[in-house]
């Protein structure tokens, strides 16, 4: 039973001093909007993923909702209980202001690194996990959010190489109109929908664009559109045709490809409607 999650930012608690509470036992990873470390709680003495946010960075993105009363990281993250997501525990502040989220310490990889490696155990279970983050993802909407950052680098592969779970609810937003008007260009650019790069009304079918990108990646280790720039230009071509994925994986499923290419499509009208429609139409195996 969760109900206790976030309680603490719920009721204005106390500020939380880290060196107090946590021993930092290692820097696990550095954002562009926080730092996240493996810390040991010297409440529970468990060990658990402790992020920081970039105090100006957050300010600065949250500014762009300041009439909407838009809830925080901690608030979105908390609100999920699925097998395929991070458990965030407790958020809140800490005694120098900054925002800090509570989390499981996940033992395991970047999905974008097993990639580049072409580790031959993630190799075997793409399409596995493919199910899986489609089915994380379709968590997300069905909670009322859209998650805004979906690609390899925000799914953590677990040790055995079978299971994900998604991670990062910094950029994300909830599914309601007011907060899908033109104008919030944020997101990976290189998973970035045409729709969000020309500054046009968005919705969950956002994500279903980044989930196409991964879900091609993920199978044929390189991306729809090939291409050395990494900065938010590199979006601009992705209301262009992409290579076929069948160019990298002749033997791939057919249904499978078509799914792929659907989500991929410029017109977010052409793509599927849900995650769910995605999940039901994956190969099980």
């Amino acid at each position: 039973m969760k109900w206790w999650k976030g309680l603490r930012s719920w009721w204005g608690g106390d500020r939380v001093n880290i060196e107090d509470r946590f021993e930092l036992i290692r820097e696990a990873a550095a954002g562009t909007m926080s730092r996240f470390y493996m810390a040991r709680d010297r409440r529970s003495d468990q060990v658990v993923g402790l992020k920081l946010l970039d105090q100006e960075k957050t300010k600065k993105f949250e500014s762009r909702f300041s009439r909407l009363n838009k809830p925080s990281e901690g608030e979105i993250a908390s609100s999920f209980s699925h097998p395929g997501i991070v458990e965030t525990f407790e958020y809140g502040q800490t005694t120098t202001g900054q925002s800090y989220l509570l989390m499981e310490y996940l033992e395991g990889q970047g999905m974008n690194t097993l990639i580049q490696a072409r580790d031959p155990e993630f190799d075997r279970y793409r399409q596995l996990l493919l199910r899986q983050i489609a089915t994380a993802l379709a968590a997300v909407h069905e909670g009322g959010f859209i998650h805004r950052d979906i690609c390899p680098r925000n799914f953590i592969v677990g040790k055995d190489r079978t299971t994900i779970k998604l991670i990062d609810f910094g950029l994300s937003i909830p599914n309601r109109p007011e907060f899908c008007r033109p104008g919030n260009r944020t997101g990976t650019p290189l998973y970035m929908s045409p729709e969000i790069v020309r500054r046009k009304p968005t919705d969950v079918r956002v994500d279903i664009f980044s989930f196409g990108v991964t879900a091609y990646e993920v199978l044929a280790a390189a991306l729809p559109w090939p291409g050395s720039v990494v900065t938010g230009r590199a979006a601009m071509d992705h209301d262009k045709p992409p290579v076929p994925i069948e160019e990298y994986c002749p033997q791939l499923d057919r249904e499978l490809s078509e799914i792929i290419h659907r989500c991929l499509a410029a017109d977010p009208a052409a793509r599927p409607g849900s995650m769910e429609q995605i999940v039901a139409a994956l190969p099980t195996a």
